[in-house]
């Protein structure tokens, strides 16, 4: 189980709309792995259990869409996901002791939008 490396990818347009499993399609169709996931896929997420990682349902917290070609990170999915690790609609069932670095991994999303993350405010 582990944290995605930060990929300091671009950011889309702020009012971008974010529907998660619209987005799982256009990022399985952009990285190859419409049969199985793989390193380019996992770019998408924050999270993912490495022993399943052939595995869909392994890859939690998606954060980027696939825009003009380029895998960008929808600041209303930081934003979204943000909430979810908070807590928002029942948390999300990744180990505790790899919340605080998905944390920062947010956090650096965050910066790059000028925003603080909700559990710095």
């Amino acid at each position: 189980m582990t944290v995605t490396r930060f990929q300091d990818l671009p950011l889309a347009d702020r009012d971008r709309e974010w529907d998660s499993a619209a987005a799982d399609k256009r990022v399985r169709k952009w990285a190859g792995a419409e049969e199985r996931p793989n390193d380019k896929y996992r770019q998408a997420h924050l999270w993912y259990d490495a022993d399943d990682a052939d595995e869909f349902g392994a890859y939690k917290l998606p954060i980027a869409d696939v825009v003009g070609g380029e895998l960008k990170v929808v600041p209303r999915a930081v934003i979204s996901a943000a909430g979810v690790v908070d807590g928002a609609r029942g948390g999300v069932r990744i180990p505790q002791d790899e919340v605080s670095r998905v944390k920062a991994h947010l956090a650096k999303y965050y910066a790059k939008m000028g925003d603080t993350p909700p559990w710095e405010r």
